[in-house]
């Protein structure tokens, strides 16, 4: 992982000095990683200066942490397709100029003498935060870092943008939990000369009407084909095979398909026992590669009552540490592991080829899907105060105009612009301090070739369908886990799964439980007692809520024995936690796990 901030002054008197003394003291607030694993490097001229910092010593293959040619001084997040494009970022007279047509998943900022900039590419999954004070430009990658510099080491909350955060789990917007502090827009670079900063955006491209020939699908596929296989090219150099977590799934399987045609060794693991449907389709799969396949089976013990997990003070802590309260506590970050190198990839965010929100989509009618983008931004809208709904509308609005022009669109650019942008960006910082995989899915050229192919083609999945088929021919035929490809459903007759229909195993299913549901979940299934901890915590800091959400509706909301929104009681939880001083700050003194019991059956 690497953390940058940039600044330039505003006033050709100012001393950046101060800034700079103050944002590296910050360090340990926000780099969540052991300080003793962490490089810098630093360049700095008479009015501008980029600091960096980094856990990826012995990381080989990388730019530099700061790359001093031609420019100034350039530091890269994230991935290049080929190294060749570090040179086209040094050189250019403006990141605009290059930024749309890079292979790579990254965001990049860059100084000189007089001049700062930053750039992020199409899904902005590598994030820039921007903000200013009255002497200073700032720019860097951790939004906490940017506001303490701007702020003079103090933070002062955006209350009212935190209703997001409470309703959805993450941001519908631009905005940051800290005052002053914006997140760059997709495609977006920010330039500060002569003390004056200007952003300029590319607009997501809009999609192609569908074609209409064999011929012009081929091509259309041919080219979105061409940008996966760029986006692994650097695959083929590392020292050892790349582990794909593969499942029964589409995504998982296309990228099976790509590592195949693109020549990069790899192998393939599955988590789950022998009898589930994912282990055999993954089988299947990996044998008609012939590639290596692991199965990972859950440890089989006699059946327990009963899971320990951390208080949620503490898993709250850790991830408003590493998401800076982007991210909510409900969900699963990946804790800390000293950096590897180890190639690793899955099917993550293959929804960008099959539609963004759309893939989710059950009805198509404009209707439909205006309820969808009016329930995204004012979700749960009697819980909230009349000035968070507010703030919501007018998020919403220019959305909402957009669904009357082109409402598939707007799912498609919704899911990239803030599920990707914002809450995939955020929640990707824990796993981003153990390693930087590469994401083809995430890809700038992929996903600006695949939001250029129309919605409702890609909503149908033969666009995934018809990769797999030109990247591992005959890979496609193998029966999906779940249901079928949707293109393929209205012909398709109901019949016995071909797992179903063999013999069984070696070996074989183990026996029903006596007791607990088996596939029960602590956190979309909580109980009483996470329940009781959840509310106890918030209503003590109604107050600091007041501003958001109303009190009597927030009592209510936690009067049940069990919530019945488990998410919203962890955002709640973890909203209450950011204002309340959780962080930064030195962690919770809990040590003692917390015991839920596993519910038995029929209860």
């Amino acid at each position: 992982m690497r953390v940058f901030l940039g600044m330039a002054a505003k006033h050709p008197r100012v001393d950046i000095g101060p800034a700079l003394s103050l944002a590296r003291s910050l360090l340990s607030d926000v780099f969540p990683v052991p300080g003793e694993t962490v490089d810098s490097a630093e360049w700095a001229g008479r009015d501008t200066a980029l600091l960096a910092w980094s856990n990826e010593e012995g990381a080989d293959g990388r730019p530099p942490l700061i790359v001093r040619e031609g420019y100034g001084g350039l530091g890269i997040s994230g991935t290049l397709a080929s190294q060749r494009d570090v040179r086209l970022l040094t050189q250019a007279s403006d990141l605009s100029d290059v930024m749309a047509d890079l292979s790579g998943c990254l965001s990049a900022v860059r100084v000189a003498e007089g001049e700062l900039q930053a750039a992020t590419a199409s899904t902005r999954a590598l994030s820039v935060f921007y903000a200013e004070d009255e002497d200073l430009h700032l720019v860097g990658t951790r939004a906490l870092h940017v506001h303490l510099v701007a702020n003079g080491g103090k933070i002062s909350w955006n209350e009212v943008a935190l209703q997001s955060m409470i309703r959805q789990g993450y941001f519908l917007s631009d905005e940051t939990p800290y005052r002053g502090v914006l997140a760059l827009g997709p495609s977006s670079v920010i330039t500060v000369k002569d003390g004056r900063r200007r952003i300029v955006t590319r607009p997501l491209p809009s999609a192609r009407p569908a074609p209409t020939s064999a011929r012009e699908k081929r091509q259309s596929i041919r080219q979105l084909s061409d940008a996966l296989v760029a986006a692994v090219e650097p695959l083929r150099a590392v020292s050892e095979p790349v582990n794909l977590a593969l499942t029964g799934g589409r995504d998982s399987r296309l990228m099976a398909a790509l590592l195949h045609a693109a020549r990069v060794p790899f192998r393939v693991t599955t988590n789950g026992l022998d009898t589930h449907p994912d282990v055999i389709i993954a089988g299947a799969v990996a044998a008609r590669l012939r590639t290596h396949h692991t199965v990972i089976s859950p440890v089989r013990t006699e059946a327990k009552d009963a899971v320990l997990i951390p208080h949620p003070s503490v898993r709250t802590f850790e991830v408003i540490r590493a998401c800076e309260g982007m991210t909510s506590a409900y969900e699963s970050i990946v804790d800390y592991r000293p950096y590897s190198t180890m190639p690793t990839m899955s099917g993550q965010s293959g929804e960008i080829l099959r539609g963004g929100f759309l893939y989710s989509q059950g009805q198509t009618t404009d209707k439909a899907m205006r309820r969808r983008v009016d329930d995204f931004f004012l979700k749960n809208e009697p819980l909230f105060t009349d000035e968070a709904n507010e703030h919501a509308r007018g998020l919403a609005e220019p959305w909402l105009r957009r669904v009357g022009e082109n409402p598939w669109e707007v799912l498609d650019h919704l899911y990239v612009t803030y599920r990707v942008g914002r809450w995939h960006a955020a929640a990707r910082t824990g796993s981003l301090r153990r390693g930087d995989p590469i994401q083809p899915f995430l890809d700038n050229r992929v996903v600006i070739e695949a939001l250029s192919l129309d919605q409702r083609w890609r909503h149908s999945e033969e666009v995934v369908y018809a990769l797999i088929s030109r990247l591992a021919p005959g890979l496609q035929e193998i029966e999906l886990e779940g249901k079928p490809w949707r293109f393929q459903a209205d012909a398709a007759r109901p019949q016995r799964r071909w797992w179903q229909r063999k013999p069984p195993m070696r070996i074989s299913a183990p026996p029903a439980p006596k007791r607990g549901h088996h596939n029960w979940n602590w956190r979309t299934s909580p109980g009483p007692r996470l329940s009781a901890l959840l509310g106890a915590f918030v209503l003590e800091r109604a107050d600091a809520l007041a501003c958001l959400v109303r009190a009597d509706a927030l009592r209510a909301f936690f009067a049940e024995p069990v919530v019945k929104q488990p998410a919203l009681a962890w955002n709640l939880y973890t909203v209450a936690a950011l204002l309340t001083g959780a962080f930064p700050g030195t962690p919770p003194a809990i040590t003692d796990l917390v015991r839920l019991e596993i519910p038995q059956e029929g209860s």
